[in-house]
C-alpha cells in the first residue's frame, strides 16, 4: 500500500541545498522533503507521500486521517516501521 499520510512539521533545515523538514507522525518522527511546498512551514500539517511533502492541510484534516490510517492498521506501513525501518 502507499499512501499519504499527514504530518506535523516540527523542524524546517536546508539538505545540499534542497528545503527539508523534520515531520512528526504522531509520535514517529521522519526527515521529508519539503522542495514541493514552498509555503509550509513550522506548525503546519502537511500530506507525506513516498517522503515528499505534496499539500498542507489543516490540522482537524490531518488528525481525522491519522486516526483513520491507524484504524486500517496501516500506519507502521506507511512509515517503514513494519519492516524496521527507522529514522
Amino acid at each position: 500500500m502507499c499512501l499519504g499520510v499527514p504530518g506535523k512539521v516540527v523542524e524546517i533545515y536546508e539538505e545540499n541545498g534542497i528545503r527539508m523538514g523534520k515531520v512528526d507522525f504522531g509520535g514517529v518522527t521522519k526527515a521529508v522533503c519539503l522542495a514541493y511546498t514552498p509555503e509550509v512551514e513550522v506548525g503546519d500539517y502537511t500530506i507525506i507521500h513516498v517522503g515528499f511533502a505534496i499539500t498542507r492541510l489543516d490540522e482537524a484534516s490531518a488528525q481525522e486521517s491519522l486516526r483513520l490510517i491507524r484504524e486500517l492498521g496501516a500506519l507502521d506501513e506507511e512509515l517503514g516501521l513494519a519492516a524496521g525501518h527507522d529514522d
